[in-house]
């Protein structure tokens, strides 16, 4: 990237129709996992005016009442009004749900050293030193601005605000380095009552500044709210929702790769999941052993087998050692097959519906484990 340089990212809110699309497959997930944690699940989710659409394939003993869970999502969102285009007690759902192809089954039900990825692909991981949690600093405060529309909307201290929003951060770079944010744009759903200014006012003073530190600021910095005025319709009555829509908004912003594969309503022997939380975990406890400013992991899978066919360390230049040596040590203390993941990772657990908004990374909850940075002694010792 060149010396001096603009960089942005976006977030959604727990109420935009995609996430809320991520939210109720992802619970659905979680809700099978909890009777049945041999099951195989892809839950996908559709949404749209009134309706919601739960399809995919899933294979377990467990027991759902998918519409249940679809209600709940709903209600602990605040859809209870049917001028956002849903209404929990009153929407439509339609379920369509079959087993998993016994021809993929073939791969992945065996004993756990054995287990093959579920599919092809190619998964990336990515951390940097530019923040605390070790994540590009445009989509933390991405992902914060949208938690706190959220918190301000459920209690009570911004009411008129209403489920669906984005945020969009664009920070000033030098030599790599953030330097200041130039720029702060908030879409946020509000009701008809409400006067415009009073919207931007909230949102500048109780939600951006309340998240942005007061040293990244600066009279040069833009804030635009509402950039048409008004956002009043929104929701479903705005917008259709699907599952693994917001897939650069799931990981790093656009700072790093993306694989193309979605994380949302998929059990973990998907590689689209547990490997790329597996690449975040080699490139994270990379960063933290301090053998590289920044760093991007690569793993590719193919269906039914066991070892990833390809993996890859790119420290940009900033690492300690070569990016072979460093991958060749990675290679020593992973093990990246993917039921090794799931052992290691604890993966077999019902944590995945907050997994679904405000990122899968950078989160400091215990539940996400691959967050941690216990081997990074590991790497710093192999490479001794």
């Amino acid at each position: 990237m060149p010396h001096h340089h603009l960089f942005t990212s976006e977030s959604v809110a727990e109420g935009h129709p995609d996430k809320v699309a991520d939210q109720i497959s992802d619970s659905i997930l979680d809700e099978v996992l909890r009777q049945d944690k041999k099951a195989r699940v892809d839950a996908e989710t559709l949404i749209m005016q009134g309706t919601v659409i739960v399809t995919g394939q899933v294979t377990t003993t467990a027991y759902v009442n998918v519409k249940q869970v679809v209600r709940d999502v709903l209600k602990d969102i605040g859809f209870n009004n049917a001028k956002d285009g849903l209404d929990w007690e009153t929407c439509g759902v339609l379920t369509s749900i079959e087993e998993q192809s016994p021809d993929i089954a073939r791969g992945v039900n065996k004993p756990i050293e054995e287990i093959g990825a579920g599919d092809q692909g190619l998964v990336f991981g990515y951390a940097t030193t530019e923040t605390p949690q070790l994540m590009p600093l445009p989509i933390t405060l991405a992902h914060g601005i949208v938690r706190r529309l959220a918190d301000v909307r459920h209690q009570g201290i911004v009411p008129h605000l209403r489920p669906d929003g984005k945020s969009q951060v664009t920070v000033e770079y030098d030599d790599g380095k953030p330097q200041r944010v130039d720029a702060v744009v908030v879409a946020a759903q509000h009701n008809e009552k409400v006067k415009e200014e009073e919207v931007r006012t909230d949102v500048i003073e109780k939600v951006v500044k309340q998240v942005i530190p007061r040293g990244l600021l600066d009279s040069q910095t833009k804030f635009i709210v509402n950039g048409t005025g008004r956002f009043v319709i929104g929701g479903t009555l705005a917008d259709s929702g699907l599952t693994g829509r917001k897939i650069i908004v799931d990981t790093y912003g656009g700072v790093a790769s993306h694989g193309g594969g979605c994380f949302s309503g998929k059990d973990p022997t998907k590689v689209d999941r547990s490997g790329s939380y597996m690449a975040r975990y080699i490139a994270k406890n990379i960063v933290a052993a301090k053998l590289a400013q920044k760093c991007q992991v690569q793993i590719a899978y193919a269906i039914g087998v066991v070892k990833p066919v390809s993996f890859m360390v790119d420290t940009f230049g900033t690492g300690k050692a070569s990016d072979e040596k460093i991958t060749e040590a990675a290679s020593k203390v992973f093990d990246m097959r993917p039921g090794i993941i799931i052992r290691d990772l604890d993966l077999l657990r019902p944590i995945y519906r907050k997994t679904a908004c405000y990122g899968h990374f950078g989160r400091e909850d215990p539940d996400f484990t691959w967050e941690k940075t216990d081997r990074a002694d590991a790497l710093r010792k192999k490479l001794a």
